[in-house]
């Protein structure tokens, strides 16, 4: 599979997406859809929201907006009746009585096509045991060597359950349909280093979906790898003239920006797991 084929697509058709994400991440959030070909519009208030996502071609939702939930449940129930790409960000969801409960509202009023988050976040939307710290992921969930498969299996059987694609950020990105589980090994350590690089993710996630809507699994690891490789050209750069996490972001973007589709299918490292449900 060419997983060029969905950066090409994005940078063709350039799909609009409409954003209801956080204050702390909204600027480069709408930067990185810009630097990979899409159009962003983060409109957020309940009284245009719906009108709003008519002549998108994407909705990404993130939680971190928890105060919007009423304009994600209104644009998302449109968004679905239009038949447009939905893309959920469950930030830190099993954290609080408040966010679990909002979680629950959006799985119940919405269909998502995809839904990217740490591996706290997924354990949370696959078991409904309270877990996270805050926006990071609990020591006890950390995805290793010896449980990746299990881990990876348990999320494809939530993929199955949402009819959705779950994707899980993290040293290896694990993506699944429920059909399918693949690994990403691209990305590094510094991502981690600065505010809203899986804010930023899911929102270029939206321009993905909404570019390749015949493919969404396909879109996704795509997305996931365009991300992972930006990261790691942005951190040979760190290495090499000995900058930090502030230029690092902007050479984040910048390498999203140069992105090519011949690069991504050059530098992806991906490979298929078995799913045994």
């Amino acid at each position: 599979m060419n997983y060029g084929t969905t950066l090409a697509l994005v940078q063709e058709k350039k799909p609009h997406v409409q954003c209801i994400t956080n204050f702390v991440t909204v600027n480069d959030c709408a930067n990185i859809i810009l630097a990979c070909g899409g159009s962003p519009a983060m409109t957020m208030d309940i009284r245009e929201v719906r009108e709003g996502v008519e002549g998108m071609q994407a909705l990404v939702l993130n939680m971190g907006a928890i105060e919007s939930v009423g304009a994600m449940i209104v644009a998302g129930e449109h968004a679905n009746e239009l038949g447009i790409p939905v893309c959920l960000d469950p930030v830190a969801c099993g954290s609080t009585a408040l966010r679990r409960d909002v979680s629950a509202q959006l799985l119940r009023h919405i269909h998502f096509t995809a839904i990217r988050g740490n591996a706290s976040e997924i354990r949370f939307l696959m078991t409904g045991e309270k877990s996270g710290a805050g926006v990071d992921v609990s020591a006890a969930d950390t995805i290793t060597d010896a449980n990746r498969a299990a881990f990876a299996r348990e999320a494809a059987a939530l993929a199955v359950r949402l009819k959705t694609v779950i994707i899980v950020s993290g040293e290896k990105d694990i993506v699944t349909d429920g059909q399918k589980i693949f690994l990403i090994a691209n990305g590094c350590a510094t991502m981690s280093r600065i505010t809203g690089s899986g804010c930023m993710c899911t929102s270029m996630l939206g321009a993905f979906t909404g570019a390749d809507r015949t493919d969404p699994l396909r879109a996704c690891i795509s997305n996931m790898a365009v991300m992972g490789i930006a990261g790691d050209i942005a951190e040979e750069k760190r290495l090499l003239k000995g900058t930090g996490n502030a230029t690092f972001r902007t050479d984040l973007i910048d390498a999203v920006f140069n992105m090519t589709p011949e690069m991504v299918d050059a530098r992806i490292k991906v490979e298929e797991m078995p799913v045994r449900l």
